[in-house]
């Protein structure tokens, strides 16, 4: 009986853990509002009824998944550059970061225009993610303050060059990023 019970509650996990990568996929892609939990769970490969064994609302599911997503976009742009911490910065701040070219996207920069419309679960799990972003940053840093302007930096300057319409300037803006968080990493060295 304990071996059912507990391959019973792996399943639910594993069935759990589907659906809050579908949704951090589709909702970092699309937004809100253009995702339903139908699509949600097509792309989870499961059935709609599934659904509600996990989650009350689309907007429970939401908030969950936003963290899923910055959990995944993290752990990819680690793993696909040499690891340092103005790596991870070029591949956030690239071209195929702004193209939604890459597996998962960071969800403060793709869906900062989608979060004040939301409830405050939302905005208290965006802020969370936020603050986790933050602290990464400091670690690398090692001061508050500049881990505050290279996270700005970085979620501003994403956002911003892919709501722009004109390439070479989006383009432009992705670098002149990447240059200011290497100058201000470069003067936080100076200091410590």
């Amino acid at each position: 009986m304990k071996k059912t019970m507990a391959w019973h509650k792996q399943h639910k996990e594993n069935s759990k853990n589907k659906i809050l990568t579908s949704a951090a996929n589709l909702f970092t892609r699309f937004g809100f509002e253009k995702v339903s939990i139908n699509q949600v769970m097509e792309k989870a490969e499961l059935t709609r009824g599934a659904f509600y064994s996990h989650f009350n609302s689309k907007s429970e599911l939401y908030a969950q998944a936003i963290t899923k997503a910055g959990v995944l976009a993290r752990d990819e742009h680690i793993k696909n550059c040499d690891g340092s911490f103005m790596g991870v910065t070029k591949r956030y701040l690239s071209n195929e970061h702004r193209n939604k070219k890459l597996k998962n996207l960071c969800p403060l920069a793709f869906l900062v225009t989608d979060i004040n419309q939301q409830n405050n679960t939302v905005k208290d799990t965006y802020t969370n993610v936020f603050k986790g972003f933050v602290e990464n940053a400091k670690q690398q840093t090692n001061s508050n303050q500049t881990a505050l302007q290279t996270v700005a930096l970085m979620i501003g300057g994403l956002a911003l060059a892919k709501a722009i319409n004109d390439t070479s300037l989006s383009d432009d803006l992705l670098i002149a990023c990447q240059e200011g968080i290497a100058t201000l990493t470069s003067l936080d060295e100076e200091v410590s």
